[in-house]
């Protein structure tokens, strides 16, 4: 049986079972080696900028999806993409048609409070968090009252973001100057359009 880690307004399931420590280093150097990674950029408050974190989006077609005020056309699935969202998508009973990386070269690169419900995204949908290389804390807060609920990502582990959790629920990924190795972070979701 699967333990809900929210206690409302929202669906979020730990797994660790899917990926083994091997396979998981194995994901983590091709990732690093074949991703067409690019520095993240957003605008805010009308000054465009670019992150140290990397990004690329890849999908089944060449979906454009916006967040940050910025528009990103996504790259078709390689080989590697394919069997590791083939695998989520077999463990987890869903279907996935992009995938959103996240490159953190070591704890000085975090993500702060947000929460993806961008209109492109299926609403209410899920969304599979993969996680390979270092382990880090995830943060989520509850929009209205402040609650919190944290959980460590280690290597090789799956977090099911379901249900309305991007209605109510902020989530984070807090720098931490004791992280020394990479992590990859791999967002499988379902893309809709506009």
């Amino acid at each position: 049986m699967k333990q809900n880690l929210l206690p409302f307004d929202g669906e979020v399931f730990y797994r660790s079972d899917i990926f083994n420590g091997e396979i998981s280093d194995h994901y983590l150097s091709l990732l690093l080696d074949e991703i067409a990674w690019q520095n993240d950029e957003a605008i805010i408050y009308g000054k465009h900028i670019f992150t140290k974190r990397k990004v690329a989006w890849y999908a089944d077609a060449k979906f454009e999806y916006s967040y940050s005020k910025i528009t990103r056309t996504a790259k078709i699935w390689n080989p590697i993409l394919l069997e590791i969202k083939n695998r989520v998508e077999a463990s987890t009973g869903n279907n996935y048609n992009s995938c959103l990386l996240n490159l953190y070269h070591n704890g000085m690169e975090g993500m702060a409070w947000h929460s993806d419900a961008e209109k492109e995204l299926e609403k209410n949908g899920s969304i599979a968090s993969v996680s390979f290389g270092a382990a880090r804390k995830f943060m989520f807060k509850h929009k209205n009252n402040g609650e919190r609920v944290d959980v460590w990502l280690e290597n090789g582990s799956v977090l099911l973001m379901e249900g309305p959790t991007q209605e109510h629920w902020l989530h984070r990924l807090p720098v931490s100057k004791s992280v020394l190795l990479p992590r990859v972070n791999l967002t499988f979701r379902k893309y809709v359009g506009m």
